[in-house]
C-alpha cells in the first residue's frame, strides 16, 4: 500500500498545481497581481503534497520514475480540468500528444534486460 501514497500524493499535488496554473484563466478581468498572489499560495499548497510523495515515492522509484509518474498524473489531470473547469474540448492532436507523454510511462518503467 504505501507504494501507493506517492501517487496518491501527486494527484492531489497536481490538482492544486493545475489550478495554481490555470484557474485564473476564467477570472481575465482580476488583475494580475492578484492571481498571481492567488496561485502562489494555491502552489504552496501543491509541495505541500508534492514534497512528501516524492521524498515516500524514492523509496520505492528512481527520480526519472517519480518524474514521468508526475508527467502522466498532470496530463491526466489537465485534461479533466480542461473539460470540466475550462470547459474546452480536446481535441484529437492533443489526445495524440497526451497519448506520447504517456507512452513514455512505458518506457521509463519497462524492465529492460
Amino acid at each position: 500500500m504505501r507504494p501507493l501514497y506517492p501517487v496518491l500524493l501527486l494527484i492531489i499535488s497536481n490538482v492544486f498545481m493545475t489550478f495554481a496554473w490555470y484557474g485564473h484563466l476564467k477570472f481575465k478581468s482580476t488583475a494580475l497581481w492578484v492571481v498571481i498572489l492567488a496561485s502562489w499560495g494555491i502552489a504552496f499548497l501543491e509541495y505541500c503534497f508534492q514534497v512528501p510523495a516524492n521524498r515516500i515515492g524514492h523509496d520505492y522509484f528512481d527520480a526519472a520514475q517519480l518524474k514521468i509518474m508526475q508527467e502522466a498524473i498532470t496530463v491526466v489531470v489537465f485534461c479533466i480540468f480542461s473539460v470540466l473547469y475550462l470547459k474546452e474540448e480536446l481535441k484529437w492532436n492533443y489526445l495524440i500528444g497526451f497519448a506520447l507523454i504517456l507512452l513514455a510511462v512505458f518506457f521509463v518503467f519497462k524492465k529492460w534486460d
